[in-house]
């Protein structure tokens, strides 16, 4: 019982949550030969590649790459190739929604997974896919963009309200829409614009050197943590072959030859495994955080229903008791900073940025959020004041047993947090 409701607790967190995932990739063709290549930064651990047969007839066996549990020993697919040489990558892309969708009236995708898997097991050309893609409400996909690149070096990107398809020798893509979003400001993005000027600068080539190097140009590797680009994989469309390079370390890789892995039947590789012990992955997989501690999450979300239970008891505690009781101000003061609290603790337990990015986060949309940065602040600045009253409310007996006892659970909580806020790294501001 107590299980399943963790479990309720997880999912409900998991519909607000922030993935703060960024990826790039870049295309190139040359001739009848096109390379893909896809950057996957991401702060996961569990990443995989996987391949699977179809047996429908006239469908076509594929690999995905992923690194996102659904359950069931089951990842969402993050890019892929298929047998025939149509390839995709997913990147994330904010969209405003719009009020009016142009396409609500189409199919509804119910299950994003099977949808992508079943594109690639279904179609040859872009121009299939996007026969595909137009009978259905891809808008589903608001925080995300797609691209899809074929043998021929045709490519389609998916937006969540249009399609656009293009066939330039090269094609270089990270986190925005390309409908809404001018040059001046996708260059603000590092690994886009350097991903561009490397290819501006060298003669285009299809090798694995050159894409390797480009794959490089384009990784990220924030300073905290070490974390940055999990997954490097090229894939070479007309060979079908898939090149992995892990955590950003560009002097080790693995190949495997798709049609050979098909061959051995559907299964699934676990990606850190094949790679030798890496330092900076090492410390990633050490970072504890209430995203890849579950107990940790729930303990925030049980933590904010307390300090917003003991708000409201303390406000009517203030409403209702006599006028000249001792520090009576605090049971007006103390709901303010347990309201704070309390939505600090879903903050916390819905963006997994803040654990990753520089302090003070910034959320690329939500302002509150970015002010929320400012709480472990507030925090620390009235901890001390707090534990004086609360020293003073007990060796006076100024309050009754109860309101005595949850002031002193409530500061004692505080520190925790603050421990814990200092494990994290929110007061590091001066980074």
């Amino acid at each position: 019982m107590k299980k399943n409701i963790f479990n309720i607790i997880l999912v409900l967190l998991s519909f607000s949550t922030q993935s703060a995932h960024s990826c790039s990739m870049y295309k190139i063709t040359i001739g009848d030969k096109t390379m893909v290549g896809c950057n996957e930064d991401a702060w996961r651990i569990t990443s995989r590649i996987w391949f699977e047969n179809t047996s429908k007839k006239g469908n076509y066996g594929a690999a995905f790459t992923g690194s996102r549990a659904i359950g069931n020993n089951q990842f969402a697919p993050q890019s892929g190739m298929n047998n025939v040489g149509l390839s995709f990558s997913r990147l994330v892309a904010h969209h405003p929604r719009e009020v009016n969708n142009p396409i609500e009236k189409r199919k509804a995708i119910s299950n994003p997974s099977s949808y992508l898997k079943d594109i690639l097991h279904s179609c040859k050309t872009v121009k299939e896919v996007q026969q595909y893609i137009e009978e259905y409400d891809h808008s589903f996909f608001i925080n995300d963009v797609f691209i899809y690149i074929d043998k021929s070096g045709d490519y389609l990107i998916v937006e969540p309200y249009s399609l656009k398809t293009g066939n330039n020798s090269y094609y270089v893509l990270s986190n925005f829409c390309p409908s809404i979003t001018n040059n001046e400001e996708s260059r603000k993005l590092a690994k886009y614009r350097n991903g561009g000027d490397f290819l501006r600068e060298h003669k285009l080539d299809t090798t694995l050197a050159f894409c390797t190097s480009l794959s490089d140009t384009m990784h990220v590797c924030r300073e905290r943590n070490g974390d940055g680009t999990l997954l490097s994989s090229i894939w070479d469309l007309k060979e079908g072959v898939i090149t992995l390079y892990f955590y950003h370390d560009y002097n080790y890789s693995i190949q495997y030859s798709l049609k050979e892995e098909l061959m051995k039947g559907d299964h699934i590789i676990k990606i850190p495994k094949l790679f030798p012990a890496n330092s900076e992955f090492e410390r990633l997989t050490n970072y504890i955080t209430p995203f890849n501690t579950p107990f940790i999450r729930i303990s925030l979300f049980f933590i904010g229903c307390f300090f917003f239970m003991t708000s409201l008891f303390f406000f009517m505690n203030f409403l209702f008791k006599k006028p000249l009781e001792n520090y009576r101000h605090i049971k007006l003061y103390y709901p303010l900073l347990g309201i704070i609290m309390t939505y600090y603790m879903f903050v916390l337990a819905t963006n997994i940025g803040i654990y990753y990015f520089n302090a003070p986060y910034h959320h690329y949309s939500d302002k509150i959020i970015s002010l929320s940065s400012y709480i472990p602040f507030l925090l620390l600045m009235v901890i001390i004041p707090l534990f004086r009253y609360n020293f003073k409310v007990i060796k006076e007996k100024s309050w009754n047993l109860i309101s005595s006892f949850l002031f002193t659970v409530n500061n004692i909580i505080y520190s925790i947090l603050l421990g814990a806020f200092i494990y994290w790294g929110l007061f590091s501001v001066f980074n």
